[in-house]
């Protein structure tokens, strides 16, 4: 990926003017893709942005739901952070801006909420202007913020998408395939799992058994993913980078596992940092691995949800909004 420059000269946006943002949540790591690999998923967010009287550093956000009840405006927001190093970026001025955000992606799920709220920061404040960065500019902004490409990369850009820092010190995006008979299923449970939490349970080093483990694993993964072989996808199911460290996490997760295994799952892992549950399994056998999923939570007392999820391919876009005089 280049880093990408400038495309034209932005444009100072009008006091009530708006934008639509969509954009998509992310299923990362996929087992053995830790802080690499991510997919978009046919779920998301949307974003209305508008520029309101005002400058610097304030920034209204209206939630429309009650899973984010506890998120909040002002200039920590991180939509609001994210465009700010668009403005920046182009040397523009900060502005006052509204988020009003119709909340489908649940915080603290390992469903890359954040990642959302990075993209349409970044997108949205760069459509207001004219679009005077490219999407690969936009691409090394939102991973530079979010310390990592996992998320945000499948998010902006849709699809299946494996990211890494070259040795010529570029980030290189590699678009991978996804068979259609390949069916994602994803478990999302009410319980909460922050990502600084999992990380910090994380050791700080690794053997190199568990990292060529998890080499092998990647590569049977990845080619089981692009010609549907389910044997392949079984076998590369497997990490031990991350999973080993963060299954004592979730409540009642490895049981949620056993169950989706024994409903016909090829595997099933930690979507992202967690605490929601991803399993790969035939699109005959979908209905049956989210109804095992969903049972064996709720037989430990914990609230859920499974969603069968296809896998979403145009990535994030932006519309004009009506403008509000």
């Amino acid at each position: 990926m280049e880093a990408g420059g400038h495309k034209a000269a932005p444009t100072q946006p009008k006091v009530g003017e708006a934008v639509m943002v969509n954009v998509p949540a992310t299923t990362a790591n996929l087992g053995p893709g830790f802080d690499c690999l991510g997919a978009a998923v046919e779920l998301g967010n949307r974003f209305q942005l508008t520029v309101l009287e005002g400058g610097g550093t304030h920034f209204e956000l209206i939630i429309e739901s009650s899973d984010g009840s506890h998120l909040r405006g002002g200039p920590d927001n991180l939509v609001y952070r994210s465009a700010q190093r668009v403005w920046r970026e182009v040397g523009m001025e900060p502005m006052a801006l509204e988020a009003r955000v119709h909340l489908a992606v649940p915080p603290a799920r390992g469903l890359g909420s954040s990642a959302t709220a990075i993209v349409a920061g970044l997108m949205g404040a760069n459509a207001l202007m004219g679009e005077p960065l490219g999407k690969e500019k936009l691409l090394e902004l939102a991973i530079d913020i979010e310390g990592h490409p996992d998320n945000v990369v499948p998010s902006l850009l849709g699809g299946l998408c494996l990211t890494a820092r070259a040795a010529s010190h570029r980030w290189r995006v590699v678009r991978c395939e996804w068979h259609p008979t390949v069916q994602a299923v994803i478990a999302i449970p009410t319980i909460r799992l922050s990502t600084a939490d999992a990380r910090r349970a994380m050791p700080k080093q690794i053997g190199i058994a568990d990292a060529v483990s998890n080499l092998g694993s990647l590569t049977l993964l990845l080619q089981g993913l692009r010609s549907g072989n389910g044997d392949l996808i079984a076998d590369g199911m497997h990490d031990r980078l991350h999973e080993p460290y963060r299954w004592p996490l979730i409540q009642g997760g490895t049981e949620v596992r056993r169950a989706a295994m024994q409903a016909g799952a090829w595997g099933c892992v930690i979507s992202g940092a967690g605490p929601s549950l991803l399993a790969l399994c035939p699109v005959d056998k979908a209905q049956l691995v989210a109804a095992a999923m969903a049972m064996s939570w709720e037989g430990k007392g914990v609230g859920v949800r499974s969603e069968i999820l296809q896998l979403q391919k145009g990535g994030s876009n932006w519309s004009k909004a009506s403008p509000i005089n």
